[in-house]
């Protein structure tokens, strides 16, 4: 899995006077939390753009005061009306303990439903898995290969050693659609096979 590196300031104060100094000089509060201690400090905004603004999950190792934290980003909080980031929470990784987190789903081949007309379809972008760190996947890959029309692969139909995916089972995450185009062309077929058929005497 990618690192990619935030350098950080600690924070003297934590109160709201202070973040929302931070944020009027183009910087966002931060916390790192889930080692032994809680690490309160501020980073530039303009830093966070390989970080939030990619499909990627990447580790992170802060920065701060000399120190360096190896960190997944838990939660990215934004301003409601103007989208900006405002808050950004990271979770330490700690040696033997599992984490919880986001991964995004990757299809893998062609399927057999969308080579005779039907549409892929990704119904859920990401799946929320817990695993030791070194285990974790960039991306959860789903081989969609033998899906037909009609069909679909559930969360409980993926297995990835050594993670668990917490998302309900019978949650469908990809599947096959049929098309307008594969309809009417079974419609027509069915109206032909009809016709063909010898009449009841």
């Amino acid at each position: 899995m990618k690192t990619v590196t935030l350098s950080g300031s600690p924070r003297a104060n934590v109160g709201r006077a202070d973040a929302t100094r931070l944020r009027n000089e183009g910087k966002v509060p931060c916390v790192i939390y889930g080692g032994k201690e809680q690490i309160h400090f501020s980073a530039d905004e303009k830093s966070f753009k390989s970080i939030i603004y990619t499909p990627d999950v990447c580790q992170i190792a802060v920065e701060v005061n000399g120190k360096t934290y190896q960190t997944f980003l838990q939660e990215a909080q934004y301003h409601r009306l103007t989208d900006k980031l405002i808050h950004a929470d990271f979770l330490e990784i700690v040696d033997g303990k599992p984490i919880m987190i986001q991964i995004p789903v990757k299809t893998v081949g062609t399927a057999v439903g969308v080579r005779n007309g039907g549409k892929l379809t990704i119904k859920v972008r990401k799946l929320k898995v817990r695993g030791l760190a070194a285990k974790l996947p960039d991306t959860i890959d789903v081989n969609v290969e033998t899906l037909e029309i009609g069909k679909s692969v559930a969360v409980g139909d993926i297995k990835i050693d050594g993670i668990e995916i917490l998302n309900p089972k019978n949650i469908s995450v990809v599947s096959v659609n049929t098309t307008r185009a594969v309809a009417q062309a079974e419609q027509a077929a069915a109206k032909d096979d009809k016709k063909a058929a010898p009449a009841k005497k």
